[in-house]
């Protein structure tokens, strides 16, 4: 019952967290440390491992984090299918994009390596 539930959940709160970051979009740009929490969250609900690069990607969201002091981390796997997974990365990596844009220095470079990470691991298969 607990599994059935937290498979129902995983994805219905990440949808509402990008519909929330979306609406927020429109009437001012969130900020950084919401974004790469958001993130954070997206990649570790993510079940598929992706040769590394998902976990890569999120170690990346940490360094940034940890520059920035703020705490990112989530409660981890949401076991859902090859196309969930796939979607939950295109959401952080959104998300890690409009954070770009109020980054600087080393944290914005860490940023960037999750991108990549992100954009290797959507290549595999």
């Amino acid at each position: 019952m607990t599994r059935k539930f937290f498979r129902f959940c995983a994805p219905v709160a990440i949808l509402a967290l990008v519909m929330m970051t979306g609406l927020s979009v429109y009437a001012q740009p969130a900020p950084p440390a919401n974004l790469l929490r958001q993130a954070y969250v997206a990649l570790s609900v993510a079940d598929h491992d992706y040769k590394g690069h998902r976990v890569e990607a999120m170690k990346q969201i940490e360094a940034a984090a940890k520059l920035l002091r703020i705490d990112i981390r989530g409660d981890g796997r949401g076991h859902e299918k090859q196309g969930v997974s796939d979607e939950q990365l295109r959401i952080a990596r959104g998300m890690l994009e409009q954070a770009r844009a109020g980054l600087t220095g080393k944290p914005l470079k860490h940023v960037d390596r999750a991108i990549n990470q992100i954009n290797i691991a959507l290549k595999i298969r």
